[in-house]
């Protein structure tokens, strides 16, 4: 089978690459998407007859991001992978300056500055960002990946000056690339925090240090933190009637937290909390479960939905999924959201470089870790942070996203070492 060339024969790199896909991660990414449009459907016609007076207004928009996405992923799918790698840099530069530009352009929602209105549609810089975030970390993991597990130093005309010096050698060593990486994860995740957008800042983190862990960094970093984490959520729930008094009664002045932070953080923490405000939403989420039972109450015939799951066929869409598919339907979907990963990593593993499996394994951390925060918020494990879930949320930004991403792990697998389904073309000429 042909595979694909990374360069022509003048040696500039070929855009396009050769050799086929991986059928069976493509299947179930468009099984996903299917079943993520009907589930759209079902759970927002009720929302979407009444807010924009036509009850599949929604589900048009979607369908129309989703043909786009289709498409785009199909080109993301030829266009070589290692293009990308070249333009690392300057695309987290551009979804960088993007961030920058949300922040101060007149607010499309008030006290939130997280989309760019283009008129005919909005954006989300943050989706595109996630993206940019993975690619640049999985460069960069490749590029340096020697000084990085210690064995070599960074050399560069600028380190020259004071790489002899015991703080140079430190900081063009492994140290320093930690400082380096972990400062751009950081600041990416601290412009998304400015947009009062606490789910974004999450993922940027979770990504972020996932792809560092890829990269071989000190492991001791990466315990360190989980046990950090770890020490906080303890405290919260050890501590938690000190807490809610203390918001009761406005004692809480924590600079980083915002007030509606605070308030769901309480909300989580005391199940009685606000049942008409803060609970109302997590609250109709659990009744929505609780309803489906094993085998659900039938697609279409969810009651919550009907305007008591605030905007469910945005971020609690799994919840009116529960209800009508039942525990049976949505162990499916999650599933069939497990083989999409596993293949992803198999892909990854087999990718023909470091750029390549750090990508791919980037790309499908990012489905699970948003499908494992959204399940955990609409089940009242972690505070209501509203992360949405991949394939089945409403928004055209992250499908298409999302779908390009997707194309680019198609891409990587062109050239990986993967048992494919031969094409006709190959057929013939065997």
């Amino acid at each position: 089978m042909p595979q694909a060339l990374s360069k022509t024969q003048k040696g500039k790199l070929s855009i396009w690459s050769t050799g086929s896909i991986d059928t069976p991660f493509a299947i179930i990414v468009l099984l996903l998407l299917f079943v993520g449009l009907v589930m759209m459907y079902s759970a927002s016609y009720t929302y979407s007859y009444y807010e924009r007076g036509d009850s599949s207004a929604m589900i048009k928009n979607q369908l129309m991001f989703a043909a786009i996405g289709i498409v785009a992923m199909y080109f993301a799918s030829r266009l070589n992978y290692k293009v990308i790698k070249v333009l690392a840099p300057l695309i987290l530069l551009g979804s960088v300056g993007l961030l920058m530009l949300v922040l101060v352009l007149p607010e499309y929602k008030p006290g939130f500055h997280r989309w760019i209105n283009l008129g005919f549609t909005t954006f989300q810089p943050s989706e595109i960002a996630k993206f940019a975030l993975i690619i640049f970390c999985a460069w960069g993991m490749e590029k340096h990946h020697n000084v990085i597990m210690g064995t070599q130093r960074l050399k560069s005309n600028w380190t020259k000056r004071f790489s002899g010096s015991d703080l140079g050698r430190v900081l063009t060593g492994s140290f320093g690339m930690t400082l380096f990486y972990g400062g751009v994860v950081l600041f990416v995740a601290l412009l998304v925090y400015l947009e009062n957008h606490m789910s974004g800042t999450i993922l940027m983190i979770g990504i972020g240090a996932f792809m560092l862990y890829l990269g071989g960094f000190n492991r001791w970093y990466f315990i360190a933190a989980i046990l950090g984490v770890a020490i906080v959520v303890i405290y919260m729930l050890a501590h938690r009637q000190d807490i809610i008094s203390a918001y009761e009664n406005n004692e809480i002045t924590n600079p980083i937290m915002k007030a509606y932070m605070s308030e769901r953080i309480v909300a989580w923490l005391d199940k009685d909390f606000d049942p008409l405000g803060a609970r109302w939403q997590t609250d109709n989420s659990i009744y929505a479960i609780g309803s489906g039972g094993f085998w659900g109450v039938g697609l279409g015939n969810s009651k919550q939905k009907h305007m008591y799951v605030s905007e469910p066929q945005n971020d609690f869409i799994f919840s009116i999924v529960v209800e009508e598919l039942g525990f049976i339907g949505a162990t499916i979907i999650l599933v069939l959201f497990g083989l999409l990963i596993w293949r992803g990593v198999t892909i990854g593993i087999k990718a023909k470089d470091r750029f390549g499996s750090l990508l791919a394994m980037g790309i499908v951390f990012q489905i699970g870790l948003q499908v494992v925060l959204n399940v955990a918020v609409v089940t009242d494990f972690i505070p209501n942070t509203g992360i949405s879930l991949p394939f089945f949320s409403y928004g055209g930004t992250s499908l298409d996203m999302l779908l390009i991403e997707m194309g680019v792990v198609l891409s990587i697998s062109r050239q990986a070492n993967i048992e494919k389904i031969p094409t006709r073309k190959a057929v013939k000429n065997v």
